[in-house]
Formats: C-alpha cells, structure tokens, sequence
C-alpha cells in the first residue's frame, strides 16, 4: 500500500542508512550509501572519516552540477509481509564552516561514532519535495 508522505517521513527517519542517488552534467546516475539525520523535510549527510579512494567526492562533484537528488531507504526480510520502501526527492546543497554545526550535532545523535570521530564535513542538506513510498502493511 502507499504510504502518506507523513508516514514515509517517518520510516525514512527510523532507517539507519539510505541510498543516495546523484547525476552530474555526463547524465551517469551515482548511488551510494550513506548515514543521514532528518529535520522536518530536510535530510542531512556528512562526508565521515571513513576510508575513501579521494576527498574530490563524485557525490560533492555531482550535487554542484545538478543539485537534483534522491534518497532511498528500506526494509527487506525474507517475511515478505514486513517489506517497505521510502523515497525521498529533493534538491541538495553543500554546506560548509558554521552552516555545519547543527547537522553534525543531529547525526552525532544518531550515530555514536561521530561523538568520537566527528565528521570534517562538508555537509550535504536535501531539501526534500517529494515523499514516496510502499509498505506491505502498515
């Protein structure tokens, strides 16, 4: 069944990670995982300490090129009866300095890691227009 765009707020913000999905000027879609804090209808992401191959991100690339993006959290186990899907369309901005800090403070909240290794940032925020979803059962 559909799920109201209240209700796919709400699964979205109870998932512990999402899909984002980016395209730059060559069209070629970019998805990649990541951890996110919801604020009303804006969904914020950092760019952690974790290990990458560069700190020229194609996600940070892409957002400057065409700030349309979507955002893709779910529930999959094998009782399929428990299955659900919630998209989260938006437009994404790159924060950086002070703009940073209370996105940080809300994904410190949510994930304890960053208490101890805060992330450098910069800070992805998806304002999001459009809330979607699918649930089996509500």
């Amino acid at each position: 069944m559909r799920l109201t765009a209240d209700e796919a707020r709400a699964r979205f913000a109870a998932a512990r990670v999402a899909r984002l999905a980016t395209t730059g000027n060559d069209a070629r879609p970019h998805l990649v995982p990541v951890t996110f804090a919801v604020d009303g209808d804006t969904i914020f992401s950092a760019v952690d300490q974790k290990p990458k191959s560069t700190t020229a991100l194609r996600r940070l690339r892409n957002v400057t090129e065409n700030p349309s993006v979507s955002l893709l959290a779910d529930h999959y186990e094998d009782d399929w009866d428990t299955l659900w899907w919630v998209r989260a369309d938006g437009t994404a901005a790159i924060l950086a300095g002070d703009a940073q800090q209370r996105p940080l403070a809300l994904l410190a909240t949510r994930y304890p890691q960053y208490l101890q290794a805060p992330p450098p940032g910069p800070v992805l925020a998806v304002t999001v227009t459009h809330w979607s979803g699918w649930a089996a059962a509500r």
